[in-house]
């Protein structure tokens, strides 16, 4: 199947498959929803398996790359559920200690394309730590539809305390120079932004893709370096933005945002072609690693 671009759908049909990806509506409403643009022979279930996502796109960094080393860890996490499992990922010929980075998943768990991001970020030079939220209900269970579901099963609020128990954890490993940093996409952006609250001095630099955004007191509590990323059609966050902004500046929080045009939410996955923005998602990306490197070394 020849890989399409989300200039290939309509604007509806997208808006339609990201109220499935997050789950406010269902397998069932999605196809009877998507069959007024089943035209041709082609059915709405023929739609919705074409824009699933497809991880060998999204490989970027074979697991196996001589260039870095990568290992299953488990963290434990006392104030959360016990412990939770992740991706490990360090460059094979580091020398010395390097910053570490969080790389947060979206509502579906660790799934291969944010185990590639995480392996993209120890190519660039960081030690990366993905972690998984599903961890307390049996980990990411192959497919993103299932991950879906058991994502609604998790306590969030443990969820949580699992993630800061992981960033925390890589600060202080001996490999850390002691400066972390935390990037996410869609529900892993906001725990980046959350992260950013929660960690204070703790946390150098954040980097949320489309992510929910910390409102009121909460943000006064940040003191890491805030790079923001949001597609331009994506507009409910996109249009959240300046109010963080100015937010940020009122806290003296040093701060970037950048609104992709013609990019939707999502546009950072190279594994849904009906999101993925090559122009967008390479841009953040290269802003993303000269945002960490800023804040994170020397």
């Amino acid at each position: 199947m020849d890989r399409k671009k989300a200039s290939d759908y309509p604007q509806e049909l997208l808006d339609l498959f990201h109220e499935y990806q997050h789950g406010d509506i269902d397998r069932r409403a999605f196809l009877e929803r998507a069959a007024k643009f089943a035209v041709g022979g082609l059915t709405a279930a023929a739609i919705l398996s074409e824009m699933k996502p497809n991880y060998a796109w999204a490989q970027q960094v074979p697991k196996d790359d001589p260039r870095i080393k990568v290992e299953a860890v488990t963290v434990q996490s006392p104030l959360g559920n016990d412990s939770i499992k992740g991706v490990f990922a360090r460059p094979a010929k580091a020398s010395g200690k390097l910053p570490g980075i969080i790389v947060i998943h979206e509502n579906r768990g660790l799934n291969p394309y944010v185990e590639d991001v995480a392996r993209r970020f120890a190519l660039a030079n960081f030690i990366a730590f993905a972690p998984d939220g599903l961890t307390s209900v049996g980990g990411y269970p192959g497919n993103d539809d299932a991950g879906g579901q058991m994502f609604g099963k998790v306590d969030r609020t443990k969820m949580l305390e699992d993630f800061v128990a992981s960033a925390l954890w890589l600060k202080v490993r001996q490999d850390c120079t002691g400066k972390i940093g935390a990037t996410g996409f869609c529900f892993g952006g906001g725990i980046a932004n959350t992260l950013a609250v929660r960690l204070g001095t703790d946390i150098a630099a954040v980097a949320p893709f489309y992510g929910a955004m910390p409102t009121g007191p909460d943000v006064a509590k940040i003191k890491a370096a805030v790079l923001v990323h949001h597609g331009e059609l994506d507009t409910r966050l996109a249009m959240g933005w300046p109010a963080y902004e100015a937010a940020l500046k009122a806290a003296g929080v040093p701060n970037e945002g950048h609104v992709y045009p013609g990019a939707v939410h999502g546009f950072n996955n190279d594994a849904t072609p009906e999101r993925y923005n090559k122009a967008a998602s390479e841009f953040a990306m290269n802003r993303t690693i000269e945002w960490f490197n800023k804040y994170m070394r020397g």
